[in-house]
């Protein structure tokens, strides 16, 4: 939600012939179309909102988004739990010079970044917003994310 899926958003629709760097042209327009939501929410048994500006949120089962940036290094896939990453209303700049960190997973440390692993999620608003999922970007009302456990079978 936010910046990570209005990126692939326009990279899929404008972009996507030019592979890798039509994702790179992407996050260039994007960082200088920059806008930070507010995405309320709560998670499992929490009581208050959380109503902090957003520039981007994202729910992870995995480490890895993209193959290769390390989004939600906590995220185990065996847990039950899914992981959240948000980024607060960081600036143009900042946004820039922090996002090699996401190849290594310490974007993290950063002090506008927060992560949390939850069960539930619940949204204050389901007004439609683009998600991205493995890579592919629709748009739906977001009320509530539920983890189900052992839900799919994956074989290797």
């Amino acid at each position: 939600m936010g910046f990570t899926a209005d990126v692939a958003a326009l990279t899929n629709r404008m972009f996507k012939p030019f592979g890798d760097l039509g994702y790179l042209l992407g996050v260039f327009v994007r960082v200088a179309q920059l806008r930070r939501r507010s995405l309320a929410l709560r998670c499992d048994d929490d009581a208050e909102w959380d109503e902090g500006r957003t520039l981007f949120l994202t729910f992870n089962n995995s480490k890895y988004t993209g193959g290769t940036m390390l989004i939600a290094p906590d995220a185990d896939p065996t847990d039950g739990l899914i992981e959240f990453v948000r980024w607060g209303p960081i600036g143009r700049l900042g946004l820039l010079r922090t996002l090699p960190r996401l190849y290594d997973g310490s974007h993290i440390k950063h002090p506008l970044a927060s992560r949390r692993a939850v069960r539930h999620v619940e949204f204050k608003e389901a007004a439609p917003v683009d998600v991205m999922i493995d890579g592919e970007v629709i748009t739906v009302e977001c009320r509530a994310l539920d983890v189900l456990p052992a839900a799919v079978d994956v074989f290797i």
